[in-house]
């Protein structure tokens, strides 16, 4: 197991994205701490699935924009395990909205919770990581970082900050052993795209080169391999797994 005697945080764990990532790294071994925000009963539930995996889970309450409590968060699991070797930063809201109807709770609550929740625990793990001159931060971003649609004003504003602040976190990381890499999933079947594939239908499906909607578990795999030793020369990417939605054409 490539996680076995490891630690890792992961940020939006009860759901989606971060739901799949924790069954992940706690099958291959991992103690790992999810952050929900107010859904209890998705937390308890996954707990519940996981509490025969080899590794150890737990759930822990926090809005990610609140940079103080991701300090003590992270310095309570810190003090207790004495190591944190993965972040995967899965949080993220979604407000689609047109910009000339776009209120600025709108666009805060996404810019704050996205890119400013990633912010938050990157600046929490940091000096831990660095001191231990190991580490892997995986940030979810997305592939409307590039290739955004109308009414993603907000949203692909958050997740193109989400490249930059990973490309340069690497950069200053990597002197320490620590690196730092993002995903850009495509369209997946998660309840935060609901929504957007409830609209498109079968219509998106002939959008994307390999005809389906990627799966959870899909990014949870990369995501595992980024965090892990056999990623030990990658830092600053940002990996596409969109079934080559981004390459664009029918």
């Amino acid at each position: 197991m490539r996680f076995e005697g490891k630690t890792a945080i992961v940020t939006g764990g009860s759901r989606g994205i971060g739901r799949a990532c924790v069954a992940r790294l706690a099958a291959e071994g991992a103690k790992v701490a999810f952050v929900y925000n107010s859904n209890r009963q998705a937390a308890e539930s996954l707990l519940d699935e996981l509490k025969s995996a080899p590794g150890e889970v737990r759930a822990l309450q926090a809005d990610v924009r609140d940079l103080q409590r991701a300090h003590q968060l992270v310095d309570s699991l810190f003090d207790e395990w004495e190591r944190i070797d993965v972040l995967i930063n899965s949080a993220g809201v979604v407000k689609d909205g047109l910009l000339g109807a776009m209120t600025a709770d709108q666009w805060r609550e996404v810019i704050e919770t996205n890119l400013g929740g990633t912010f938050n625990y990157c600046h929490a793990v940091t000096q831990p990581m660095m001191m231990a001159r190991r580490g892997s931060i995986v940030n979810l971003s997305s592939t409307a970082a590039e290739f955004a649609a109308r009414g993603q004003v907000n949203y692909a504003a958050s997740k193109g900050g989400i490249n930059g602040l990973t490309r340069a976190l690497a950069k200053e990381l990597a002197p320490r052993n620590v690196r730092v890499n993002a995903i850009a999933p495509g369209m997946i079947e998660t309840d935060m795209s609901q929504v957007v594939r409830g609209i498109a239908g079968d219509q998106i499906k002939k959008m994307i080169p390999l005809k389906r909607i990627g799966r959870p578990e899909e990014i949870a795999s990369v995501a595992a391999f980024l965090a892990s030793d056999e990623a030990a020369y990658l830092t600053g990417q940002v990996v596409r797994v969109d079934g080559g939605l981004s390459l664009g054409g029918y």
